[in-house]
This record gives structure tokens, sequence and C-alpha cells, in this order.
């Protein structure tokens, strides 16, 4: 297996399962947890590595699992004495818990290979050469068996409670009543989430870590409303970002983990600004078209209304100069709001400086309801 494989599916995996998990957390709005537990679970680590003499994986994930607990639980405490919110009682728990970490480490274990450079920014690329032995039997790389193993476990954890932890999301309440605990399920929850970021720490560390369970999730909100869907384009999102992250990290001979979090906000700036449902862009447009549908219709009001009819014709017309006047428009506005009711046939120029509606415009006019901006135009007088 070349080393480019490695990392990109190290990469994936991480991406994956930090993707997952990272959904609940922002329809939870508690993307600030992922950052919390990623600092406040090192002094598990340490411990789990002095208690353990070695870096093991099994004593540094129940290590940290266990700090990930404790996390959420002092945090919970804070928020539920009613004079601290959540992210005050965050800023206070993880910052004393990592501070607590970085006294352990530089006390205890300044002489091994357990450093804070390891966790908070990890080395993606040397995973090919940190090998998993079997006895004499080479079985592959350590953070691909590891960090593969967390996915599967992540998945099969999110398939087996997918419908709680869908209901007790949106509705605790109804949760509770049907039977089964929010509580629990959240602590479950908080778990995987220890469990994902001690796994990913020698491969991608901490910091990357909280932009791939963040970032990939906001952006699938961006996109659609459905949660399955949801888990699905966040999965995706993060393993194209951790893929093409890396490809630009070699153009660039730049950090591989700093590329991947780079393309990661990339994909979620172009989601911001772009996405159908809810990007600027596609905001402003609506916001537009519902100003020019106003306008015409405000302006066949008025010619409709200002107009005495004749013979033959819908009215006689209504002065551009009259126009201007009455709704304070600039010239390019109306002319432009004119021509296109002229291109849908509602609106006819009689004359230069004239307009008037036509027969079908007075029907469009009509089928729309004149009731609301009748009471404008009067309130205006």
């Amino acid at each position: 297996m070349s080393s480019t494989l490695v990392i990109l599916l190290v990469g994936g995996c991480v991406a994956a399962s930090c993707a997952l998990l990272g959904c609940f957390l922002v329809l939870r709005k508690m993307a600030l947890m992922g950052d919390a537990i990623s600092h406040a679970v090192l002094p598990g680590i340490v411990i789990a590595f002095l208690l353990a003499g070695d870096r093991s994986t099994l004593p540094m994930v129940l290590g940290a699992s266990v700090l990930g607990v404790i996390t959420v639980f002092l945090v919970e405490i804070g928020t539920r004495s009613r004079r601290l919110q959540e992210d005050a009682s965050i800023g206070v728990v993880f910052p004393a818990l990592f501070s607590i970490g970085v006294i352990l480490i530089s006390r205890y274990a300044g002489q091994v290979d357990l450093d804070l450079e390891c966790v908070l920014y990890g080395e993606i690329a040397y995973t090919p050469l940190d090998l998993l032995y079997w006895g004499d039997r080479v079985l592959g790389p350590r953070a691909l068996w590891i960090n593969g193993s967390i996915l599967i476990a992540v998945a099969a954890f999110l398939f087996a409670f997918y419908k709680e932890l869908k209901i007790s999301t949106f509705d605790p309440a109804l949760a509770a009543a049907l039977g089964f605990s929010p509580v629990l399920l959240h602590y479950l929850l908080m778990t995987m989430l220890s469990i994902t970021i001690v796994g990913a720490f020698e491969s991608v560390g901490a910091i990357l870590v909280v932009a791939m369970l963040v970032v990939p999730a906001a952006t699938a909100y961006l996109l659609t409303e459905r949660l399955a869907t949801m888990l699905a384009l966040s999965t995706a999102l993060g393993v194209a970002s951790s893929t093409v992250g890396y490809f630009l990290a070699r153009v660039l001979d730049a950090s591989i983990a700093g590329s991947m979090a780079v393309v990661a906000g990339i994909f979620f700036a172009t989601a911001f600004l772009f996405s159908p449902s809810h990007g600027l862009v596609a905001k402003a447009a609506r916001h537009r078209r519902l100003g020019l549908g106003m306008a015409e219709q405000l302006l066949m009001l008025h010619i409709g209304q200002s107009s005495e009819p004749r013979s033959g014709q819908v009215s006689r017309g209504c002065e551009i100069d009259t126009l201007e006047r009455r709704f304070n428009w600039r010239p390019s506005k109306l002319q432009k709001v004119a021509k296109r009711l002229e291109r849908q046939g509602w609106l006819d120029r009689v004359q230069e400086g004239r307009l008037m509606l036509t027969a079908a415009g007075a029907e469009a006019l009509e089928r729309t309801g004149q009731a609301p901006l009748t009471h404008a135009l009067q309130a205006e007088d």
C-alpha cells in the first residue's frame, strides 16, 4: 500500500467519523463542545500514559473517554447553576483541564514522545511509517487500523441509535415521553466523540479534528434540511476536504492538516454564498425578485386606479412624471419595472411619457389581489 493511499485513507476515516458526529453537535448547538473535549481530554491521555507506562491505544482511549465525560458533566453543572450560559461554562472548564494536561506533560512526560505539538497539530504524513505488529507479522499502518475501527464504531452507534438520536436532538421532551433518556444518549454521544478525538490525535491533531467536527456538518446544514441527507453530505464533504487538502499540500509544500482544514473552509464559504436555499446570493436574488414583483404590482395598481376608463380601452394611462413623483423612484428603476411589465404584455405606452394597463394587465392585477396594496396607497394619501 503506497504512502499516498495510506494518508488519504486515514484522512478520510478521520473526516468521516468527525463529520457524522459533527452533524449532531451542530444541530444540538454544541459545536464548541467538540473544541472543549478535544483540549480537555489531554489530562486523561497523560494519566493513562503514566499508568500504562507506554502509548498503548486502549489505555489512552479509555483515559480520554473518561475525561470527555467529565468535561461534559462539569459543563452541565455550570450551565444548570443558572448563573452561567453554556458557552461561558465551556470557557471555564476546558482551559482549566487543558492546563492541567500541559502541566502533567511538562512535569512527568517531558522526556518521552508525548508533546503538545503531537496533540495539537499531529502529522498525518508519518502515519505510513507507524506500523502495527501482531507478533512478527506486519498488519499495516497503526493509524489506519485505529481510525478505521473508530469509523466503524461511530457508524454502528449511529445506525443503532439513529431514531433515538434524531428525536432527542429535535425534541428532548418527546424522547423522554417515549421512554428513552436524552441524558444517557447525550453522554453516549460525548463518549463516542471523545474516542474519535483521541484516535485522531496522532494523525491530524486536535485542531484539525475541531475543523472536521464542525465545518463539513455546518456546510451540509446549509445545503439540506433532512438529517439523513445531512449525514451523507457532511461525510462526503469531509472526505473530499481531506483528499483535496492532501494534494493541495503537496502542490504548495505546506502542512497537510492545515490544507485539509483550509479546503473544508472553502467548501463552507462556497455553500454560505451559493446554497440554493440559504446562501447569501440566493437570498439576495429572492429579495430582488420579491422587490421587483411588489414594484410591478404597485405600479400596475396605481396606473389602474389613477386613470379614467375610455371606450375600447382599459384606461387612458398615467403620466410617467406623475409616477416618479408618486413613488420617489429613480427614473432608471421606473423604466426597468415598466419594461418588465411591457415584456409580459401587461403594460403599454399609449404615447410618449404615458403608461396604461392592457386588458391582460388588468386581469393579472385582478388575479393577484388588490386589497393589501390598495390599503398601502390609501395610507400614503
